[in-house]
């Protein structure tokens, strides 16, 4: 019989959500740490969060986000981690559209929706003869002042017009985070656009010569600026969950969190999962909130109240995704690109469309797969519509946009409430003044979309970056106290 002393009792880490970011969070924890036990406590039936696949005409489509951006390295390396690598795909077709003034007009190179080149952009059929002859006045202006945030809006108004701003700028910020500029931040929503204009004294200038260095060098491939998985997105949620499990975490769905809040008799926390007629409680010793703003404030209401109050005020936008399926063979319409964006000055329905089957090579060729997106900030009534009422006025602006009269294999209208937080102006000081709440509550971390940017990659990023902190703060596997 061996007189050595049992093992210590492993850490139990508890992270809440199983969207991207918790799972992130999750698959790094057991990455650094093996000997840690992980729960991943997901409410919803399914995990991936806004991952989700779904069918359509007996095919997977995502349902929700259904690309990556592949300049950033996390969402591919994460791919890769969890044995995705050999289903890394990248768009067949990238250029797309803006349907304004009654056609789809090929979109003009730009610095998210600021023009490289006015001659470009005015023969694009998208900007009148006056807007881009204000846009032309913008060099003679001041250096733009980064001494404090302000809208988007408020800026490319200034410097170079309404036309641009509703025209080009409108619909691609409006695309990543169906917001309005006149309420996203130049800091926080437009972090590309922010660090070029530190090196450049104007809009038009910062786009110019930022969009030149993107271009490869003569005779070499441009590298790709977005990724997708082989039979979509979504998969990535899945695979990730898998393979947690594999390490010998635990990924339990349905399990709704009701509240939070620390043991003081054993120095960590307690969790209050289930229905109220049927709690069910779980202690951790540290415990990572991965989930929306709003629920975030929630559960931190009691152990962090600062911080619960700075988060409640993150608004989010809810959308809609309508995915449609047709014969190619009953199609006439002549489809180009990848899809289109819609300025909201026009009043569409939609406020973009993408060509799946023609963007991602794993459709069959004979199956056309379309997706519109409706909804923005605010905008509540169109969503208000039930899903037939959604369904037909999708179809009616593809319809007047591109010419497509085909008869429906399929289709499907997805609601997404909530969906995405918005980076209101003052978002990063925000964000800091959450960050310093909940640091000073030792064992709680917080990650997810509400942060530091609504990509896949930056998401990912904040999971990998909780996940660490939390490995620090609980020390070597070998000190760790029973």
């Amino acid at each position: 019989m061996s007189t050595a002393d049992p093992p210590a009792p492993r850490h139990h880490v508890v992270v809440v959500g199983g969207g991207i970011a918790g799972l992130a969070a999750a698959h790094e924890l057991l990455v650094q740490r093996p000997d840690l036990a992980v729960t991943v406590l997901e409410g919803a039936d399914q995990v991936g969060g806004k991952l989700r696949l779904g069918e359509v005409a007996g095919m997977p489509v995502d349902l929700g986000a259904e690309s990556m951006l592949a300049r950033r390295a996390e969402a591919v390396d994460h791919a890769s981690a969890v044995g995705l690598a050999a289903d890394i795909v990248h768009p067949r077709v990238v250029n797309a559209g803006v349907w304004t003034r009654g056609a789809v007009h090929s979109l003009p190179p730009t610095l998210m929706g600021v023009p490289a080149d006015l001659r470009v952009a005015a023969r694009s059929g998208i900007l009148g003869r006056a807007g881009v002859a204000r846009a032309r006045l913008e060099p003679r202006l001041p250096a733009v002042d980064l001494s404090a945030d302000t809208s988007i809006g408020s800026l490319v108004s200034r410097r170079l017009g309404r036309e641009i701003l509703d025209r080009l700028v409108e619909p691609l910020v409006g695309g990543v985070y169906a917001g309005r500029c006149s309420e996203l931040s130049l800091f926080a929503a437009w972090p590309q656009v922010t660090a070029a204009l530190k090196q450049h004294p104007s809009l038009l200038r910062a786009a110019e010569v930022e969009t030149a260095a993107a271009r490869p060098p003569e005779g070499q491939p441009r590298r790709p600026v977005f990724a997708g998985i082989a039979g979509g997105v979504g998969r990535l949620a899945l695979a990730t969950a898998d393979e947690i499990e594999r390490l010998g975490g635990e990924v339990r769905r349905g399990a709704v969190v009701r509240e939070l809040m620390t043991h003081p008799a054993a120095g960590g926390w307690r969790l209050v999962v289930g229905s109220a007629a049927a709690p069910e409680v779980v202690d951790a010793d540290a415990v990572v909130v991965a989930v929306p703003a709003a629920p975030t404030a929630r559960l931190l209401a009691r152990v962090a109240p600062a911080a619960a109050l700075e988060a409640a005020r993150i608004e989010s936008a809810s959308l809609a995704i309508v995915t449609v399926a047709m014969n190619v063979a009953d199609v006439s319409a002549d489809l180009r690109g990848s899809g289109f964006l819609v300025p909201p000055v026009d009043g569409t329905t939609i406020k973009a469309s993408t060509y799946s089957s023609l963007k991602w090579d794993w459709f069959p060729d004979d199956l056309l797969v379309l997706r519109c997106s409706v909804g923005r900030h605010g905008d509540a009534a169109v969503l208000q519509r039930d899903d037939t009422e959604l369904l037909d006025a999708a179809m009616l602006d593809l319809r007047e946009a591109t010419g497509l009269h085909a008869p429906l294999l399929d289709a499907d209208v997805t609601r997404w409430g909530g969906a995405l937080p918005q980076y209101a102006v003052g978002h990063l000081d925000r964000v800091a003044r959450i960050r310093t709440a909940v640091d000073a509550v030792p064992g709680l971390e917080i990650c997810g979309a509400a942060y530091d940017g609504v990509g896949i990659p930056a998401v990912i990023a904040t999971g990998r970056a909780a996940a660490t902190r939390v490995v620090a703060a609980l020390g070597p596997a070998a000190t760790m106290k029973a």
